[in-house]
């Protein structure tokens, strides 16, 4: 029967096949370690064995996100709460030495001092869908890279006859001219040899490339479900909002504010400060991953954008440099994609653009040509494919000023200032 006055914290050294349990009362103090087989009889081994000592204040797990993964969803199960311990020290690994235990009750130790304090992703949702989807899809896209580079190698040392037809085609045209050849020869004869590895490249990349299709589908579709909103930011696609919601996890509660968020996405501000310098520099910190996607983002606005175009002539002006201004940026895209994770705000509607433009007898270019953009901007903010709510509210109000009421109140006004300019 476990003493219900006494408060207990334990720490679990996950492994492959055994995890290893140590449990300490409120003051530090040993009190039991335990190993288990890491199979579902054990989890729940793990369970009875930690509540038999007392009140259970919180367990440290090494591996949340590994080895440790069903454990903690178990555990997690039973109201328990789950902290995520990171790697012991290596400095105090070769003082003290290493085993098991020692790990385990170091686990314990550094959650009773306060050192741990993450909370592990939930790993039961939508969320955790889409990470088994991008980890296969990434090991899609590189193996199609791979073959298409060892297509392009083989063609460098291709007798000249293959390589006089395939070597001007590009990587599609190429590989679809490739997998629809038929070689045909013996298999003493380099050309043919040559010509068969091509085709069984090509085919192995059009596999690649519908798998990759199919997966990219099914991440639309999970996102589309759950945060349809993110991808109404500009510059956030399915490859980004995909990434950026399996960085945050299941649980998007678990980070308390943005700054924690831009800490987790490697893009909170470092001091980088040194006599009549005050700077900041690149956090090198954080999912990597993530900070690529928003890298993509910034790339993505800074070429299309008005407002961010603007914001970096700006900065350019006040001497800062092109490094700095991205830094400053991917802070602010951070603070707006963790807003809408966490509160999502759906996109304006758009679609009134389209019938005034008509109505007006308006083409898509001359009102693109009036506002300084493509076309094709104009018409995939009409449809609502893309989000820049400044350029919403631009073309609105320029629709508004070629109404005829508009005209006549342009019309007025400028009366207005003639006779202003008169008088003066």
């Amino acid at each position: 029967m476990a003493n219900e006055s006494i408060q207990v914290i334990a720490g679990i050294d996950t492994h492959a096949d055994t995890h290893h349990v140590a449990i300490i009362n409120e003051h530090g103090r040993p009190l039991a370690d335990k190993e288990f087989l890491a199979v579902g009889s054990g989890y729940r081994k793990i369970v009875d064995f930690i509540t038999s000592h007392g009140t259970v204040t919180a367990i440290g797990v090494e591996g949340t996100g590994s080895y440790g993964a069903e454990l903690t969803r178990t555990l997690r199960s039973e109201g328990l709460t789950v902290l995520e311990v990171n790697r012991p020290n290596r400095a105090a690994r070769r003082l003290k030495g290493k085993s098991d235990p020692l790990d385990a009750y170091q686990a314990a130790q550094s959650v009773l001092d306060g050192r741990t304090t993450a909370i592990p992703k939930a790993k039961d949702g939508p969320v955790e869908c889409l990470r088994v989807l991008r980890a296969a899809r990434t090991s899609a896209v590189k193996a199609r890279t791979a073959a298409i580079n060892q297509i392009k190698g083989l063609l460098v040392t291709a007798p000249d006859k293959l390589r006089a037809k395939y070597r001007a085609l590009g990587a599609t045209a190429l590989i679809t001219a490739l997998q629809r050849t038929r070689p045909s020869g013996h298999m003493g004869d380099p050309t043919y040899v040559c010509l068969l590895t091509l085709k069984a490249l090509a085919t192995r990349c059009q596999s690649l490339s519908a798998e990759i299709t199919a997966t990219d589908a099914a991440l639309k579709e999970i996102i589309d479900t759950y945060a349809p909103m993110l991808c109404d930011l500009p510059g956030v696609g399915t490859e980004v909002a995909s990434q950026l919601l399996v960085t945050v996890g299941d649980n998007p509660d678990r980070l308390g504010n943005e700054a924690q968020f831009a800490s987790l996405v490697g893009v909170a501000p470092i001091p980088a400060s040194s006599g009549k310098t005050t700077r900041h520099r690149l956090s090198r910190g954080g999912d990597r991953n993530a900070n690529h996607a928003l890298h993509s983002v910034v790339l993505v606005r800074m070429a299309s954008c008005p407002r961010t175009k603007d914001y970096v002539n700006k900065r350019t002006a006040e001497g800062k440099s092109k490094r700095e201004i991205m830094r400053c940026l991917k802070r602010y895209v951070a603070r707006e994609i963790y807003r809408q994770i966490t509160n999502p705000q759906p996109a304006p509607n758009n679609t009134d653009l389209r019938h005034m433009r008509t109505k007006l007898s308006v083409t898509i270019t001359t009102a693109a040509r009036e506002l300084g953009q493509w076309p094709s901007i104009l018409s995939r903010l009409e449809r609502g494919l893309i989000r820049n709510d400044e350029l919403a509210a631009m073309y609105r109000q320029w629709l508004m000023a070629c109404q005829p009421d508009g005209q006549e109140r342009r019309g007025r006004a400028s009366h207005g200032e003639r006779s202003a300019k008169g008088t003066n």
